[in-house]
């Protein structure tokens, strides 16, 4: 055993506190001096914390930015999501491969660079991009992978492939990144005018109670897609009983399509904290946590130093505002690379080192959520519009939007549209109103709400964007005219495929049937038989999932069969012999043999 590592363990999980609950943060340190958390390693994690090595193991064997294994000193991440491969992303992976001599998963014979897939990296609106180390290079082509994988070969540092700043705090010091804001509609709600403070002096100058009370009035639902209102949860984690109570913003973006908190951690974080802290106050907290997803790691320094800032004007800590025995503060728990830790219960598993599994509900995390205690939880959006609304008044922001869905709403555009990046609009603006201000007129589909949403066609651009009709957490995914639905339906279904936790049967066997049934249509061997089955699948899989995931992820087949159906109807073939169905093709089948032996099969050669 190497005395160095055993060092390094030690002082790591000293550096934490020796905390079980902190095993996320751990491992994150060890692997990044190591480059992976290997065997050896887990064994003395486990016996600095006192905890069983399996504990240790199931963490690192989750999280797709953790690994046992040995990686390059650079792994370059290239996103596979439907946007960055419409937009070329599969020839900037054969470049790079070719480039560096390896296949996809592997690494230079030097064990310099590590190349592997990632789902979506919340940069859609300037694809194809990928994540080396933890910095992000968007817009990339064939001749930029090249060069970038030479400069990577000799020796250059992930950094010195930024060689200019997006506007904004893309150019601030501690962040120094090429990724741009794209904000391309500013509202009168998060892209406004705020000064730090003021609305939290708003609120210490009313009862927690008084507090509630207003978010309740300006009817705020929460701005992650379900649309619980926000009031209500406040109302329930305040009244549960607990000795301790916990804030949890969920910054985990990492629905395909969905990259507007991106740009809030970039521009308004202040109006984030804000909102959190006066969450604190209002349900009797004192402990606050950003779940930052593994993807933004870039923006952690900026943000660490907006908290240390925060806290030097009095905003965070002790005695917050003057106010005599109010004391909050918050700390960012890093992700790494779980789609499922943004359901809240699975993101609440992660905040404590464990897996990213979803929890049984009930009881509600409003109950128990983190460490067993009365946790809301809200995502970056959510509390960005409190803060404004103890700012401005709950009358201020009722009056924005529709009925049922007060304020404005954060959409993040891609694809083929001439003007991708993020808006902000009222809620209750029409679908077609919203494809004219990103130059999406000629659509053919859309998927609202990225693959957990629903795909709809022109006959449906009418709607509304709002919580009672075309609701969103924020993706909006344009397809123009020469897109094939079902195949994008099928990238969709892959992702759920792959980011299913695997606990419930439903979810982990029944996305595996709906997506091979996909294929056989795609491939011709569909029968009529084949859409029912599909059909009465996804819906049994919604109703019988344990979490949100499994609940919406037979939605890219299911609205696709609604609203498209022709496109299924097209491929699929008449039976030929009655009882009979083309499940199996035995010339694929027989594929790896036949490449093997370098020869046909002599029996079944037709």
């Amino acid at each position: 055993m190497s005395d160095s590592l055993a060092a390094l363990v030690a002082s790591t999980c000293e550096e934490f506190g020796n905390d079980r609950t902190r095993m996320m943060d751990i491992v994150r340190a060890i692997q990044k001096e190591e480059g992976c958390v290997s065997s050896e390693t887990l064994d003395l994690i486990a016996g600095q914390l006192g905890t069983y090595r399996v504990e240790v193991e199931s963490v690192v064997s989750f999280y797709a930015f953790l690994s046992s294994r040995p990686k390059g000193e650079v792994v370059v991440r290239i996103c596979d999501d439907i946007i960055d491969e419409m937009k070329g992303a599969e020839n900037v992976a054969a470049a790079f491969a070719e480039e560096l001599g390896v296949e996809m998963g592997g690494t230079t014979e030097d064990g310099k660079v590590t190349l592997e897939r990632t789902p979506c990296i919340g940069m859609c609106d300037q694809a194809p991009a990928a994540i080396v180390n933890d910095v992000p290079i968007t817009n990339l082509d064939e001749s930029k992978a090249r060069a970038i994988a030479k400069i990577l070969q000799e020796g250059g540092a992930p950094a010195h492939l930024v060689t200019t700043f997006g506007h904004g705090n893309n150019a601030n010091d501690l962040v120094r990144s090429m990724v741009t804001n794209n904000i391309r509609k500013r509202g009168p709600v998060v892209f406004s005018d705020f000064s730090s403070g003021s609305a939290i002096d708003k609120a210490l100058a009313m009862t927690p109670a008084e507090v509630i009370r207003d978010v309740k009035t300006s009817r705020l639902r929460g701005r992650g897609g379900a649309g619980f209102p926000t009031g209500m949860k406040w109302d329930f984690t305040r009244h549960s009983t607990g000795d301790k109570r916990y804030v949890i913003c969920n910054a985990d973006e990492g629905e395909p399509g969905t990259f507007k908190d991106r740009t809030i951690l970039t521009e308004c974080p202040d109006l984030m904290f804000e909102g959190m802290t006066i969450a604190g106050y209002a349900v009797g907290s004192d402990a606050g946590i950003v779940y930052l997803r593994g993807e933004y790691a870039y923006l952690l320094p900026f943000l660490e130093d907006v908290l240390s800032k925060r806290r030097e004007k009095g905003l965070l800590g002790t005695n917050i505002g003057g106010k005599e025995g109010f004391a909050f503060d918050i700390r960012i728990q890093m992700g790494a690379g779980a789609y499922i830790c943004g359901e809240e219960t699975a993101l609440i598993s992660s905040c404590e080192g464990q897996r990213g599994d979803p929890k049984n509900r009930p009881p509600f995390p409003a109950q128990k959520g983190y460490l067993a205690s009365p946790t809301t939880v809200n995502n970056v959006e959510t509390f960005c519009c409190v803060a404004r609304i103890l700012d401005q008044g709950p009358g201020w922001f009722a009056q924005m939007g529709s009925k049922g869905s007060a304020g404005t709403k954060l959409l993040s555009v891609s694809g083929d549209c001439t003007s991708p990046g993020v808006y902000e609009v009222p809620f209750g603006i029409t679908l077609g109103d919203f494809l004219k201000l990103a130059g999406g007129e000629n659509a053919a589909a859309v998927q609202v709400g990225g693959p957990s949403g629903q795909m709809v066609g022109p006959d449906d651009f009418g709607k509304t964007i709002c919580y009672d009709d075309l609701a969103t957490g924020g993706s909006v995914m344009v397809f123009g005219p020469h897109r094939n639905i079902l195949e994008i339906a099928a990238k969709f279904m892959d992702f759920f495929v792959e980011e299913s936790c695997g606990y419930c049967t439903p979810c982990r066997a029944g996305n595996v049937l709906l997506q091979g049934h996909l294929k056989r249509i795609l491939d011709g061997r569909g029968e009529m038989e084949d859409l029912d089955y599909m059909q009465k699948t996804g819906e049994t899989v919604k109703l019988t999932s344990r979490c949100g995931l499994g609940q919406t992820s037979p939605n890219p087949v299911l609205s696709t069969l609604k609203n498209f159906r022709p496109a299924y109807e097209v491929l699929i073939k008449e039976k030929k012999e009655e009882g009979f169905k083309a499940a199996f093709d035995i010339q694929e089948a027989l594929g790896d043999s036949k490449g093997l032996i370098g020869r046909e099969s002599t029996i079944y050669n037709d």
